[in-house]
């Protein structure tokens, strides 16, 4: 069982930074991979990166290789997307997410899901 809490998201402007972090209850959080999504107005809810359990591989959309990093802190029960060189198409809800075994980028093989937190990127 893990619940899942975003923060940290807000408004910056483009070419700023930000930092999300998901912070997860339950004793087996170190058991499951974690995705980051996002979802915009009129868009359908898409991936942005994944971790897996142990932190060793990382994964990222295109759309933000090289600006987004992901990581975690097992002994934290908390999970980060470092957000660099925001851009407008940037503004979305993002949700953290966690899956049993490895990651994935499909939003439906998720297990569990937090609430989101609205990063709007101004121009």
């Amino acid at each position: 069982q893990v619940q899942l809490v975003e923060s940290g998201g807000g408004l910056v402007q483009a070419g700023g930074s930000l930092r999300l972090s998901c912070a997860a209850s339950g004793r087996t959080f170190s058991s499951y991979a974690m995705g980051w999504f996002r979802q915009a107005p009129g868009k359908e809810r898409e991936f942005v990166a994944a971790i897996t359990w142990s932190g060793s591989s990382s994964y990222y959309a295109d759309s933000v290789k090289g600006r987004f990093t992901v990581s975690r802190v097992n002994a934290k029960n908390t999970v980060y997307l470092q957000m660099n060189s925001l851009k407008p198409e940037d503004t979305a809800v993002y949700y953290c997410a966690a899956v049993k075994g490895p990651g994935s980028r499909r939003y439906d093989e998720y297990d569990y899901w937090g609430q989101g937190t609205q990063v709007t990127v101004s121009s």
